[in-house]
């Protein structure tokens, strides 16, 4: 019997590398503790596995069941999910970052039995609406002193910590452990796993339905077209597992027996990466354009001399990743040079990750070619994946000896991905895994997927899933794409695209990346939609203006909103004059506001995966925006 065949549910994989892979007195998750990075065996954590699943099944928990994690990632993350996974139940994980309201309405969504908060602000949060929330029976804080903060509420809900869940658990695993047995065996590669909430840019989330079959065939079939992933390798993990991109990686670290090693935070990444010297580091585009920005200010602010080895350094590595996209080795000249390049420049930035990163994985979003070209001049290769939540997620991943930058690669095996003209709904071509030419390229339209990636549906709502998922059981992404060189191109969300007056469509995370290629700009947000021109709100570097400008914290804590400085209006305008001759005129920006702070999750105008909320953003700055048509477009 194939892998395949037998990995057919989540629970199996962890089951398959004990049992194949590694003995149970090999090293699975590290963590944290205070000062000290802590190793955790799989046989530790399946010890603590079992016992929650005892404490579930002995709270009368059945297969089906639905129950929620609010919690940052971490060992206990992982002994939750994969304890409720055994039995049946159904992960039904909410973003940290989700409001309140949010929140109730998710748990009340999926009726979820129980909860687990991972912090005192988590808890609070589930303390203030669990009343509200009828099929709630058991909140689960994952910290000491929880009391202190639940003994001022009358809860309908019983509260227990979750060392106590283990505790009672261990006690109870004797008498469970066939129940166990047979509770992991009877499930089907149909039933459902998880259900992932969307983020919710156009309205209410909806509950995407994931299968155990959806998300074991999804990593199998990741790991044919990626397969140099091997026990050896060590993942940092610090994407919410809430998120559908990173419990992939995690399911194929598991599956292939790799280490996970668990950042403490976003802003402790550079230095756990030091500290814990990951091989895999899996990522959103927008930290590695921080990498990027960082890395080119170090190495120019100087001046000089050192400024002119980094640019010539950058410049060879340039020669050099050219050669080898041709399929061609350097002479032996450049071969010197990429060496010095390499002992005097790339490897000081490399130590920086730990000094053993392989490659990266951008997913989650579309990544500047700039930025990856810059990764592979230094030598990190990163390997762009697409996908969304309702197709488990991946669809394409860049073969790491077929970098393409500016695609995210090639389409993985087992399923069809077709490029379909948007008003005519005509099908341009449908390409495989087994089909994938490198001289394939097509038109441009929207991008639709059918196989064992694409959803259940969602969560109660069978016309939304109807909407989405036609009679020939395409499921229809709402991104525009085309393949090029065989690879599939993403160009923008369908949704996003903006027709001026005159009937031109401008799709804007392109515009958007070309004006992200200046150091003084972090966030561009653009606007003209049935306008005559393109405008925009631009956030600039938070360091950049301290730096140009000698502004303290006290500048960005002000009440408005916008900046007025005409001096920091005129800076910004260099770039966006620069920068505006690689576009078409009718896609250049011809006014905009800057925006003291950037789009955030707390002010609800981003999502969790750093996506804008067009809705939103321009319905709360609708004044503003109107502002900037107030006169008539500039002349070019």
């Amino acid at each position: 019997m194939s892998q395949a065949n037998q990995l057919t549910t989540v629970p199996s994989f962890i089951r398959n590398t004990v049992a194949n892979i590694h003995p149970e007195s090999h090293t699975f998750l590290i963590h944290k503790v205070k000062d000290t990075w802590v190793e955790i065996t799989y046989g530790e954590a399946l010890e603590k596995i079992d016992a929650i699943s005892a404490w579930l099944l002995n709270l009368g928990i059945k297969k089906g069941d639905r129950l929620s994690l609010i919690i940052e990632n971490g060992p206990n993350y992982v002994y939750y999910d994969q304890a409720l996974q055994q039995i049946g139940a159904v992960n039904a994980s909410i973003y940290p970052t989700l409001t309140e309201t949010e929140i109730e309405y998710i748990l009340n969504d999926s009726g979820a039995k129980t909860i687990i908060a991972g912090n005192p602000f988590l808890f609070r949060k589930v303390l203030k609406i669990a009343n509200n929330c009828p099929e709630l029976i058991r909140i689960i804080p994952a910290f000491d002193d929880f009391e202190k903060h639940s003994n001022k509420h009358t809860l309908n809900a019983g509260v227990i910590g979750f060392d106590d869940v283990i505790k009672e658990g261990l006690a109870l695993v004797g008498q469970y452990r066939h129940a166990i047995a047979a509770a992991r065996e009877a499930i089907l590669p149909t039933d459902l796993s998880c259900l992932i909430y969307t983020s919710g840019t156009t309205g209410i989330p909806k509950g995407v339905m994931l299968t155990h079959y959806n998300l074991t065939q999804n990593a199998l079939n990741s790991v044919i077209q990626i397969p140099f992933v091997t026990k050896n390798d060590r993942f940092l993990s610090f994407l919410p597992l809430s998120h559908v991109f990173e419990r992939t990686i995690y399911h194929i670290a598991i599956l292939k027996g790799s280490q996970i090693a668990f950042a403490q935070s976003l802003e402790l990444l550079a230095k756990n990466m030091g500290e814990t010297q990951p091989t895999i580091l899996c990522c959103v585009p927008r930290l590695l354009e921080r990498i990027h920005d960082r890395a080119i200010k170090s190495g120019t602010s100087a001046g000089g001399l050192k400024t002119k080895i980094f640019l010539w350094a950058f410049e060879t590595g340039k020669k050099v990743r050219l050669i080898q996209e041709a399929g061609k080795s350097p002479g032996l000249i450049l071969k010197a040079q990429h060496g010095i390049a390499e002992k005097l420049v790339f490897s000081k930035i490399k130590e920086k990750t730990g000094g053993k990163l392989q490659f990266m994985v951008s997913g989650g979003g579309a990544l500047p070619k700039n930025i990856g070209e810059f990764f592979g001049d230094l030598g990190i290769v990163i390997l762009e994946g697409f996908g969304l939540t309702e197709t488990s997620p991946v669809m394409a991943v860049t073969e790491r000896h077929r970098v393409i930058y500016g695609t995210v690669g090639r389409i993985i095996p087992g399923i069809e991905v077709a490029i379909q003209n948007v008003e005519t709904k005509e099908i341009y071509s449908i390409q495989t895994h087994d089909s994938f030419k490198e001289n394939t390229e097509t038109e441009e339209g929207e991008i639709i997927v059918r196989g064992h990636c694409v959803m259940k549906g969602y969560w109660h709502k069978p016309e939304e899933t109807a909407m989405v998922i036609d009679e020939d059981n395409w499921f229809h992404t709402g991104d525009i794409g085309r393949f090029f060189r065989g690879n599939l191109q993403i160009t923008d969300r369908l949704k996003n695209m903006l027709v001026n007056a005159y009937g031109k469509n401008i799709y804007p995370t392109p515009v958007e990346n070309t004006y992200l290629k200046s150091p003084k700009i972090e966030q561009v947000f653009l606007v003209g939609d049935k306008r005559e021109y393109i405008a925009a709100i631009i956030v600039p570097g938070k360091e950049g203006l301290q730096e140009q400008f000698g502004l303290n914290n006290d500048f960005f804590e002000r009440p408005e909103v916008f900046i007025d400085d005409q001096e920091i209006v005129d800076w910004i305008s260099q770039d966006i004059r620069k920068f505006s001759n690689e576009l078409a005129k009718f896609e250049r920006i011809k006014s905009f506001k800057v925006k003291r702070n950037p789009f955030s999750m707390e002010e609800g105008e981003i999502t969790p995966t750093m996506k804008a909320k067009r809705k939103v953003i321009e319905k709360k700055y609708a004044a503003e925006i109107d502002e900037l048509y107030a006169g008539e477009a500039e002349e070019d």
